[in-house]
């Protein structure tokens, strides 16, 4: 095999990859979208922190990793994301098949993702008033 066709062979396998994890992203945004309250809050930084505790946590329980409970907002957090975790491992049983390392580059871009719907992308413009 020439050089240049294993290249073309890697850059579409890589394709593929980033493709299927791409269409995880969508299929977990689509649950939240459809059954968490939380995304919904009415400025930017609550967003912005309810996002990164909600779905860090519900990574750390995905990998098996321990969870830090010793302030009143990560056992808020926490509790939410326990609903994600068993959702998660219920409804998508591919989840239960997929690494570490996979589970934590699908929950980064799903981060990315909610960050994107839920405060950057978002026309609401109620987000960026300072005074409310």
């Amino acid at each position: 095999m020439t050089s240049l066709r294993l290249m073309r062979l890697q850059i579409q396998l890589c394709e593929e990859i980033d493709m299927e994890m791409k269409e995880k992203i969508a299929i977990l945004e689509d649950y939240i979208m459809k059954r968490c309250l939380w995304q919904f809050h009415s400025r930017a930084w609550d967003r912005e922190t309810q996002n990164a505790g909600i779905l860090g946590i519900t990574k750390q329980l995905l990998c098996g990793e321990d969870v830090d409970l010793s302030s009143p907002a990560q056992r808020c957090f926490w509790v939410d994301a326990v609903f994600l975790y068993d959702g998660f491992r219920t409804k998508f049983q591919w989840i239960n098949d997929m690494s570490v390392d996979e589970i934590k580059e699908m929950m980064d871009g799903l981060k990315e993702r909610i960050d994107y719907l839920t405060i950057h992308g978002s026309l609401n413009e109620e987000l960026t008033v300072k005074l409310y």
